[in-house]
């Protein structure tokens, strides 16, 4: 089974502002890094459930872990139902959480 991705605007904003900041340093790098989200956003769309939770209280809100480089980024997403997910936000592994 296949599922839908769906991504928030905050999710959306989150793309932009990582990509931004790396392309201050290296285009190739910033072109690296947003290839390797979608990357990983396109396994998901397989195996969601293989994911971690992201509180153990909330079974279908979980965490992607995204390597990149000697770090790599972390995708915020719930399981909506048998066919969608959304993503709620991105942030690079070293940034306190969530913005």
């Amino acid at each position: 089974m296949k599922f839908t991705v769906r991504f928030t605007t905050e999710a959306k904003n989150d793309l932009v502002r990582l990509y931004d900041f790396l392309l201050e340093k290296d285009l190739n790098v910033a072109e690296q890094a947003i290839d390797a989200i979608y990357r990983a956003v396109k396994f998901l769309r397989h195996f969601p459930l293989s994911c971690r939770k992201a509180a153990p209280e909330t079974p279908w809100l979980r965490e992607l872990l995204i390597s990149f480089g000697n770090s790599g980024y972390v995708a915020l997403f719930e399981i909506d139902n048998q066919q969608t997910i959304t993503i709620l936000a991105f942030r690079h592994q070293h940034e306190d959480d969530y913005l």
